[in-house]
């Protein structure tokens, strides 16, 4: 049992365990897992980068309505669904998940080198600043 799992409750069987894959790493989730609650239940928080500056995102929330935890599935046979939200994907046998927006990996990735933006443009600093004269 996982410690971020608790130990009784909600809508799945936790006696029949489901492995999965997210970024090559193998896991294990349960019957009635989603993709987002399995990941959280071993302890994965970062799931992926945001598309304009990289930036590190998380699982947000536990419905349609997620726009952080976007992951692409592997069905084989040449299948490949993108902008996946995982907390809608249900878990299965096999399932091989990875992150998006990034590259060569999720941990060091570097698009991140857009974020160094950030140190010149302050906070509300948009690019019609920047057109001038009238």
């Amino acid at each position: 049992m996982s410690s971020f799992r608790s130990a009784k409750g909600g809508r799945i069987e936790r006696a029949d365990p489901v492995s999965f894959s997210f970024e090559g790493k193998k896991y294990t989730g349960v019957k009635g897992d989603t993709l987002a609650s399995a990941l959280l239940a071993n302890g994965v928080h970062f799931v992926g980068r945001s598309y304009k500056y990289h930036r590190p995102r998380g699982i947000m929330s536990a419905g349609c309505e997620e726009s952080s935890a976007l992951v692409g599935i592997d069905r084989g046979h040449g299948r490949y669904d993108t902008n996946t939200r995982a907390p809608t994907q249900d878990l299965f046998e096999g399932l091989k998940a990875q992150s998006q927006h990034c590259w060569p990996s999720l941990r060091w990735d570097v698009g991140e080198l857009n974020n160094l933006a950030g140190l010149v443009l302050s906070a509300g600093c948009y690019y019609t600043t920047f057109m001038w004269p009238k």
